[in-house]
């Protein structure tokens, strides 16, 4: 691979949940490296622990066992107030459900994790200017969310989670609630991301939406059941449709 710089590199990740006095193990021993500026779909069917992996991953929560090293800082072990610092400078998030506040313009939306960071008001509206400008909706920056369309709203998501250059973009099922058009229209503004340099994971149920990622990783079971490029797995999804 021609980079080799690991921007996600996990060891051995166990995680169990508690009922009582029995534990739930959830996920197995993930052993996994995303590199700086891939694009990675994560997939699985319900109950593989796809949805545990991307909060371990998007430091919502913390591994039982093993070891999480994203962009450099082992996170496994960081208590929650660092943890919560890790999420909003290193990590973007874009969700099914928009999570807009309704009563701010798009631009306002956009600027609002720069409000934690920090960030002083002018700077603020000029880099949340800058990000609406690279998902294409710079017009659109003094609209409330009901002026919108479904696909735009989710563009200003997708805005609000670069606003801060994180290390990595974390969309999860971010097409869930979008007709076709509109999601062939969002998954090319993520591929449009990735070609300017920023690390895209994409967790979805979907075949076709996993397509659009360089390598398909497939959870079972709390365990990896197969890490493929795009290539292997178009063609083994050929190879099944002809089956």
């Amino acid at each position: 691979m021609a980079n080799t710089e690991s921007i996600i590199h996990l060891e051995g990740i166990e995680k169990n949940y508690y009922m009582g006095n029995q534990a739930i193990t959830v996920l197995k021993g993930i052993t996994l490296d995303i590199f700086k500026n891939e694009y990675v779909a994560l997939m699985g069917p319900s109950g593989s622990g796809k949805s545990t992996l991307m909060n371990i991953l998007g430091c919502l929560d913390s591994p039982t066992g093993g070891k999480y090293v994203l962009n450099g800082k082992d996170v496994s072990k960081m208590p929650d107030d660092d943890l919560a610092e890790v999420r909003n400078t290193e990590i973007g998030f874009v969700f099914q459900q928009f999570n807009l506040l309704p009563r701010l313009s798009a631009a306002e939306n956009v600027a609002l994790p720069l409000i934690y960071a920090g960030v002083p008001k002018k700077e603020r509206m000029e880099r949340a200017l800058e990000a609406l400008n690279k998902v294409g909706l710079a017009d659109r920056s003094h609209h409330k969310s009901n002026e919108l369309s479904g696909g735009q709203i989710q563009r200003v998501a997708i805005a609000r989670a670069l606003v801060n250059n994180p290390a990595i973009l974390l969309a999860d099922e971010p097409t869930g609630n979008l007709d076709s058009k509109t999601s062939v229209e969002v998954m090319q503004i993520f591929g449009k991301i990735q070609e300017a340099g920023n690390t895209v994971v994409l967790v979805t149920h979907e075949e076709d939406i996993a397509a659009y990622a360089h390598r398909v990783v497939r959870l079972r079971d709390g365990l990896v059941e197969s890490d493929q490029t795009k290539q292997e797995f178009l063609q083994h999804h050929a190879h099944i449709a002809h089956v």
